[in-house]
């Protein structure tokens, strides 16, 4: 199962996120060996970060529209700017 490890960084977002959910059934179903239980798991662990990696990035490129006194959209800044402040 290491082999298939090497393929999450070329997966989409959901397709990681279907082999997450794949994975999570096939654990709650709990017909699955010990073993096979326990690579399943570290391939979801896997999987679970690469889908919160995808998300982290798309999430600094959500911009906020910065509206003037008139109401009109006069620009733009990044989504956590605020945070920082």
């Amino acid at each position: 199962m290491n082999e298939d490890n090497s393929d999450i960084a070329s997966l989409s977002f959901e397709d990681a996120l279907r082999a997450l959910e794949d994975i999570v059934r096939k654990l709650e179903g709990g017909e699955v060996p010990l073993d096979s239980s326990i690579a399943l798991y570290e391939r979801g662990e896997k999987l679970r970060q690469h889908c919160q990696a995808r998300l982290d990035a798309a999430q600094l490129k959500i911009e906020q529209i910065i509206a003037g006194s008139d109401g009109q959209a006069t620009g733009t800044r990044p989504f956590d700017a605020e945070a920082g402040r």
